[in-house]
């Protein structure tokens, strides 16, 4: 059987137009809202530790800046491309929207397999990539931050390439640094705790209670690790966990400290004591309350979408439903809370660091907590009131609240010249 392979940016802009004539946007405003402000595509080398030169390509796409300075995150992956990175920059837009932060949405990307590159040849392509893009980069233009493959390591060696080239230090450019150089407390953690936030908010709406609930997780890396450790702390029962190797499954409940011990020492949860193995398509179809898709796009689709028995879906990846599943899950009484709104807390703590750095003015970890918990359910209610109001899904109430956001921005700024 082939599977249709889904385009994420005809998922965002299809998300997008939905929204539009729901708000019943203008022509114009759908015609600038649809389409990437600056797509920057760079071919770089980097010499490699054998002595050998390899041509890397790179991608920089800025969505809409009209609230503020373009933000996302950088990934480095075999699997990137311009209509992922495009895709992924308007979801940013409509993220920093719905969370009321003042940013606008980027993203960037460099195909690569980071697993089979040395720390050298890691450090060289990422201070090269800066190099190529930073004619986009500022602290009040463009600020990137840590996403799939990369790490406090790598926004590190971007922030000390950006400052080189100005001649002194600049560490409001790059946010999800480590701790020693402008780095914010908490922000490592900072999208799972959004999702924990949200979770026990969707919770309380369905009148669900967290110790009655079971939950799986798809992806073990710095989200879904840190998300399964918070449902668990909170009182839910995981019963199945996935990362790259395959996934794990134990209908009586995972022991989740153990499953981070071992994924740490082994590598991989494949092998995990006390869980019976299975694949990672099998994890999402399990006999759950709640399921955390924390991987990559395009997981639920219009094959599997009629098979999955989770009863609310918060989605910590980002674009993991497709248009065709999302319909299905809908109506089957799926109740979901978008990424848009579901992942939101690490850019949250992003705007957090980012205002630190350029006031030179650092919080403790118990204020930056304090301060997401806040936003995370503002935001929550506000997203459930409009969908209420306007009687539709979580999804859409989001989408309306954030393309308005976005649309009274450029409506007041108007067209230049």
């Amino acid at each position: 059987m082939t599977t249709h392979v889904v385009n994420p940016y005809d998922v965002a802009v299809a998300q997008f137009d939905e929204a539009a004539e729901r708000l019943g946007l203008s022509q114009a405003m759908r015609a600038i809202l649809r389409k990437p402000k600056r797509e920057l595509t760079v071919n770089f080398p980097v010499r490699m530790d054998d002595g050998r030169v390899e041509m890397f390509t790179g991608y920089r796409v800025q969505h809409n800046i009209n609230r503020g300075p373009a933000k996302g995150g950088i990934r480095f992956s075999p699997e990137v491309s311009l209509d992922e990175v495009r895709a992924l920059a308007m979801w940013m837009t409509w993220k920093c929207a719905v969370v009321g932060i003042p940013f606008g949405g980027a993203k960037g990307g460099v195909l690569c397999d980071p697993h089979y590159m040395s720390p050298g040849e890691l450090e060289r392509l990422s201070r090269r990539y800066t190099t190529e893009i930073s004619v986009l980069l500022g602290p009040n233009s463009d600020i990137p931050a840590p996403d799939m493959n990369t790490n406090p390591q790598v926004m590190a060696w971007m922030m000390d390439t950006y400052s080189m080239h100005q001649g002194y230090s600049v560490p409001a450019v790059i946010t999800g640094k480590p701790l020693a150089i402008g780095g914010s407390e908490g922000r490592l953690e900072a999208t799972a705790r959004g999702v924990r936030v949200i979770t026990r908010e969707a919770i309380r709406m369905l009148d669900m209670l967290p110790e009655s609930c079971s939950v799986v997780v798809q992806g073990f890396g710095n989200v879904g690790s840190i998300t399964a450790r918070l449902l668990h702390e909170m009182g839910c029962k995981v019963v199945g966990l996935s990362d790259i190797s395959g996934g794990v499954y134990n209908p009586e409940g995972i022991d989740v400290p153990l499953a981070l011990r071992y994924s740490k020492e082994h590598g991989q949860l494949y092998g995990l004591p006390g869980a019976q193995m299975i694949t990672n398509q099998a994890l999402l179809e399990l006999p759950c309350d709640i399921l955390v898709p924390a991987a990559l796009e395009n997981q639920l689709t219009g094959e599997n979408a009629g098979r999955v028995k989770a009863r609310l879906i918060i989605e910590a990846a980002n674009g993991p439903t497709t248009l065709e599943a999302d319909r299905i899950l809908n109506q089957r009484g799926v109740t979901i809370v978008p990424d848009i709104l579901a992942n939101a807390g690490g850019v949250t703590v992003s705007y957090f660091e980012w205002v630190q750095d350029l006031q030179h003015l650092f919080w403790t970890e118990q204020e930056i907590n304090q301060r997401l918990e806040e936003i995370m359910t503002r935001s929550f209610v506000a997203v459930r009131e409009k969908a209420q109001e306007q009687a539709t899904n979580l999804r859409m109430g989001a989408y309306l609240l954030a393309v308005a956001r976005v649309a009274e921005a450029t409506e007041i700024r108007g067209v230049y010249p």
